[in-house]
């Protein structure tokens, strides 16, 4: 009687934990339906890209770190994905400026987020149009040409791009609840100047103009992004120094400043905020990245951060003799295609 009682209750723990790991399984499988669509149901604009085959998030794909190598390099455990900022599209354009190009960088390998400006004047070759500013390629042919010019040029396989204009950019922010930010006096300045002087504001100082961490909103955390400096001729009154490589590092702090505040953030968080903003997204992500980038975006917020910016300090010179536009120029090409290189894939980089 013992022994058959000891078996029937042997038997109902097995049975219990069956029962728990079902109910644990059943409530893994609704989490994840649930994410997927919500996810799914975001009124995102998908850009078709016949280059873009496959899903970009797989472990698959050949690896190619060889700098002497006449393909692209590439790690399939490295994610690249470029964000674009759209400027307003001005009549007879398909396309606005790219104010902004940065390339964030998932890297599994090295658990890192790694981010890469590309200032929008570097002289470069444009493929079908020959050598012009970085920026041409995106109001030439959006998303599509400017990353080709960018593959073409320093030699980096790209997998994947998402773009924003300076409304949705606004929007984003404000959905957010704003940004709190540290900023310097001159910052500030710029943001109540530029507010005030394009007619969004009455006051001409908004906030109190005294470096610290200050909160933004949309629109002012707009203004904070393109930020190179104020010297116009109609307004002499007002003179801020500065210049695009201010800009780009503006922009590189602003995103790590909102990276940092989604550390915090639960899974069920994130999937709300994505399909609030996913509708002011254009991109050529798949459904299913996305989904397996919310998925393990608690992974990837807790990464180690670290920025690059091309051109290097020491490797450019502007010019002013191409078409009287101020242009950037790379003074050594092999030694910049290098260090992108190892920044990018660090110590899997070959050839020299």
């Amino acid at each position: 009687m013992k022994k058959e009682k000891k078996m029937k209750s042997a038997f109902g723990i097995k049975k219990a934990i069956a029962l728990l790991g079902c109910l644990i399984a059943a409530a893994i499988g609704v989490g994840l339906l649930t994410m997927y669509n919500v996810i799914a149901s975001v009124n995102y604009k998908y850009v078709d890209d016949s280059n873009s085959g496959g899903n970009a998030l797989s472990s698959s794909g050949d690896m190619n770190t060889d700098l002497s190598s006449d393909e692209l390099l590439n790690d399939p455990q490295i994610l690249n994905i470029m964000l674009f900022g759209e400027d307003h599209i001005l009549e007879g354009d398909d396309h606005g400026r790219s104010d902004t190009m940065i390339m964030m960088s998932i890297d599994n390998r090295h658990k890192k987020l790694k981010m890469t400006s590309f200032l929008r004047d570097l002289y470069v070759n444009v493929p079908g149009y020959g050598q012009d500013k970085l920026n041409s390629g995106y109001t030439r042919g959006g998303a599509q040409l400017a990353i080709q010019t960018i593959e073409t040029n320093f030699g980096i396989n790209i997998d994947r791009y998402a773009v924003v204009d300076f409304r949705a950019f606004r929007e984003i922010i404000d959905i957010l609840g704003g940004v709190d930010i540290e900023l310097s006096s001159d910052e500030i300045a710029y943001i109540n100047w530029q507010s005030y002087i394009n007619n969004q504001v009455e006051e001409r100082y908004e906030m109190p103009e005294v470096a610290g961490v200050t909160h933004l909103n949309g629109r002012q955390a707009l203004w904070y992004a393109r930020d190179r400096g104020y010297d116009e001729e109609e307004h002499p009154e007002f003179v801020v120094s500065g210049n695009d490589f201010d800009r780009t590092q503006r922009q590189r702090k602003l995103l790590n400043t909102l990276i940092g505040e989604f550390k915090t953030a639960n899974i069920g968080e994130i999937v709300q905020i994505v399909s609030k903003i996913g509708p002011m997204i254009t991109t050529n992500l798949k459904k299913d990245e996305i989904t397996a980038l919310v998925a393990s975006s608690l992974t990837y917020l807790n990464y180690e951060f670290e920025e690059y910016r091309v051109p290097a300090d020491d490797l450019y010179k502007y010019d002013k003799t191409v078409d009287k536009q101020s242009i950037v120029v790379i003074t050594d090409w092999v030694t910049q295609r290098k260090r992108l290189a190892l920044f990018i894939f660090e110590s899997s980089v070959q050839g020299s």
